[in-house]
């Protein structure tokens, strides 16, 4: 295999160096995270209240005498 000539290897880093430093190529930051506008917290908050009337919806349903299932 012959050997690469100084001059293009030179011709190679300069170009890539020259490539890196353009402003269209160099990474930019990431955007800043949204602020929290108050949704998860209220669909939270939903979920945790749709639980607790499951819950609640499983253990006062025994109580009632005409159902033959009985949970406790």
């Amino acid at each position: 295999m012959g050997r690469v000539p100084l001059g293009l290897t030179a011709a190679v880093v300069v170009l890539a160096f020259g490539i890196a430093l353009m402003p269209s190529v160099r990474a930019q930051a990431p955007a800043p995270a949204p602020a929290s506008d108050g949704v998860s917290i209220d669909q939270g908050i939903a979920y945790l209240l749709m639980l607790v009337a499951l819950v609640l919806t499983y253990l006062i349903h025994p109580l009632d005498a005409s159902s033959p299932y009985k949970l406790f």
